[in-house]
Parts: C-alpha cells; structure tokens; sequence
C-alpha cells in the first residue's frame, strides 16, 4: 500500500537523510497552514505545534519506505506521526514530542534557509 509523507528536515532534496526517500516518488512540494513552529536541534529539526507555514515536499512512499522513517524519526518515543491535507492527498507528517528539548525556532518556516 502507497503512502504519502510530507518532509519537511533531513528527508528534503539535497539533505543528509534524503536517500530515505531515493525509491519514492516526489509529487510536488508544499507549504503548510500557519500551523505549525519549526525549531532547529543542531543537526535536525523539530516540528511542534504553532503559528507558522513550514515549507517542504510531497513523497508517495512504499510500506517499507514509511517503516525506514519511522525507525529514523523514532516514532513514537521522539517523534509521532499525524495527518495533514495536502493540494496531493493526506499526508503523513513527523511531529516532535521533546518540547523541553526545543532550541531556536527557524523563523523562516524552512529548514533548508536555516542559516
């Protein structure tokens, strides 16, 4: 069964975990409601809840792929996934449970204009 997963860190074109996704069909990319607050952690970022647009990008995903992020996000002990609409269809989305862990919120919305 095919999934979608909205990417919005490392899975991204271009970063360091985006061979995750090497076998996964990028549909489009995507910027969500003002929902949302991105903050960065160093070498990843975390997704909470607030009042910003995150952008990234729309994968279909195989049963395996959304097996491999889960193990790489830590569902469910860092990491819990949720649905959000998409212009695709529902999507998968990684959101951080860690909030005492939170740093500095990419004010941008977009990890990859992050410095």
């Amino acid at each position: 069964m095919l999934s979608l997963v909205f990417v919005y860190g490392t899975l991204r074109q271009g970063e360091n975990h985006h061979d995750y996704l090497s076998e996964s069909k990028l549909l489009g990319y995507f910027e969500t409601p003002p929902s949302y607050a991105l903050h960065d952690l160093g070498p990843y970022p975390g997704l909470i809840a607030g009042q910003q647009s995150i952008k990234g990008e729309v994968y279909q995903v195989d049963e395996q792929t959304l097996a491999k992020l889960d193990v790489l996000e830590d569902v469910p002990v860092e990491y819990r996934r949720e649905t959000i609409d998409t212009p695709y269809g529902l999507a998968w989305i990684y959101i951080y449970q860690e909030a005492s862990r939170l740093d500095s919120e990419i004010e941008s919305g977009d990890w990859c204009q992050r410095i």
